[in-house]
């Protein structure tokens, strides 16, 4: 009897200090949410790197990467205890309780590499200009890991079941419809530039949906844009007064999305993450490597003072890029340039073969770069399946 309580005892105090060590590990606060440990930085800052470049690219989401890498749940109900309660005790100035209700340490790390990714893929690698150049290579890099991602998410899932199958032809159709949709004339006022601002920051925790297209399709793209180029001018005021309203509808916006989001993960999670994965497959048709894309441009002149060197920087820019500035006239200093905008508005794919290749309209070098990108994705997305821990994917 004393042997077996005492075997007894020392599984329960082996036991204890195993939860203690656990809670200390992962950064459990008593007093509030259960925090994401620094020691996994590296590797939640990465998953934020990966987010980041998929939101510089048109037609891919960060919350595609978000479903990818396996941290979509956890993102979403991170986002929605910024909740009253919250806000109740920064105002109050009482920081440590605020923070102890948000699991803060996994923003900053993923932040900090969605920040990373979008200066490294603006700044040093030009992401946005390589997808004019080069569209085979990029496009056929993602619609790899994306087609690789939703291979990997349905063998992790396992529950191939009636409410799944539907979950995926819903999603399937629906994102397959947004992606689709054409561009429309809207109007400006206030109320719609706040509807505008919920419905594209959707973007960032919507799988397959990419946000500068949702406000293409709103018609305000180019809008807001010209509101960002009118600060500092004699519009000023007008535009503070657009993008405040614009930038309120997006925290609005992301305050309810992200709680229905998690409401429905919560109680209905194998339909709704089967529909996210729909999306992912209804987004793969403008995601194809080999298109035939139509262009809107969105054009602004302007007068500005410049040097002799930077004229000739805008007098030899390509203008198969995103953007690129055309000089109209210079006297002096003073330089009249037109500054174009090109954004996609619509794609039509295609199977390259032979005629393609003899018509011009793809070289033979062009199309086994795309396959070949294609291939990458799939071995990227086998290695990372390989490796990874599948069971911390998916809920499941």
């Amino acid at each position: 009897m004393d042997s077996n309580s005492s075997r007894l005892s020392g599984k329960m105090d082996g036991n204890s200090e195993q939860m203690n060590e656990s809670n200390s590990d992962s950064g459990e606060n008593n007093s509030g949410t259960e925090q994401t440990s620094w020691s996994k930085y590296p590797l939640n800052a990465a998953k934020g790197f990966l987010m980041g470049a998929a939101d510089v690219v048109p037609g891919v989401s960060g919350g595609t990467m978000a479903l990818i890498v396996g941290i979509y749940d956890k993102l979403i109900h991170a986002i929605t205890s910024v909740d009253a309660q919250f806000i109740k005790r920064l105002l109050s100035f009482k920081l440590k309780d605020a923070l102890d209700r948000i699991d803060w340490p996994f923003l900053v790390m993923l932040f900090t590499g969605i920040l990373g990714a979008i200066v490294f893929f603006t700044r040093i690698v030009p992401l946005q200009t390589l997808m004019f150049t080069q569209p085979e290579l990029i496009y056929g890099l993602y619609f790899g890991l994306i087609t690789g991602s939703v291979i990997l998410l349905i063998y992790v899932l396992k529950q191939i079941t009636w409410v799944s199958l539907a979950g995926l032809a819903i999603g399937t159709v629906i994102g397959y419809l947004v992606v689709n949709l054409v561009p429309t004339s809207t109007p400006e006022t206030l109320p719609f530039v706040f509807m505008s601002g919920s419905i594209a920051i959707t973007a960032m925790i919507l799988p397959g949906i990419s946000g500068s297209f949702l406000l293409l399709i709103l018609g305000k793209y180019q809008f807001i844009l010209s509101q960002i180029a009118a600060l500092g001018g004699p519009e000023t005021w007008s535009a503070i007064t657009m993008l405040a309203t614009f930038a309120v509808g997006m925290v609005v916006g992301l305050a309810l999305f992200s709680r229905v989001l998690s409401w429905l993960l919560d109680h209905v999670y194998l339909f709704t993450i089967t529909v996210l994965i729909g999306f992912l497959i209804g987004s793969l048709m403008v995601i194809w490597p080999f298109q035939e894309r139509e262009f809107k441009e969105f054009s602004e002149e302007k007068t500005v003072v410049a040097d002799q060197q930077q004229v000739e920087e805008w007098r030899s820019m390509s203008k198969e890029g995103p953007e690129y500035f055309e000089v109209l006239s210079q006297s002096g200093d003073e330089v009249t340039v037109k500054r174009v905008k090109r954004k996609l508005i619509h794609s039509e794919p295609y199977w390259p073969d032979q005629t393609e290749i003899e018509a011009g309209e793809i070289t033979s070098t062009e199309k086994w770069t795309g396959f070949g990108a294609i291939f990458v994705g799939l071995f990227i997305i086998a290695v990372v399946g390989k490796l990874a821990d599948t069971s911390t994917i998916l809920r499941v």
